[in-house]
């Protein structure tokens, strides 16, 4: 019966070192800054595509342009 105590004891003593762990890992996850910075790269490594950065270049040549227009007429 004593090793089965012991060995209850062990697997409850591993469990809550497994949740622990768990709940380390959710609060790194759910950290707003890391939440931020994970966003931030994403949206970064999104516009340097060249389908979406040569758009975005084209798109703003065009604004200046038609700027210029409306200014000198």
């Amino acid at each position: 019966m004593s090793k089965d105590t012991e060995r209850i004891e062990r697997d409850i003593e591993a469990a809550r070192n497994q949740l622990a762990s768990t709940l380390d890992e959710l609060s790194v996850r759910a950290n707003p800054k890391h939440i931020a910075a994970g966003a931030k790269q994403k949206a970064i490594a999104k516009v340097n595509e060249p389908k979406i950065k040569y758009s975005l270049i084209g798109a703003g040549a065009l604004v200046v342009v038609l700027v210029v227009v409306k200014i000198f007429r």
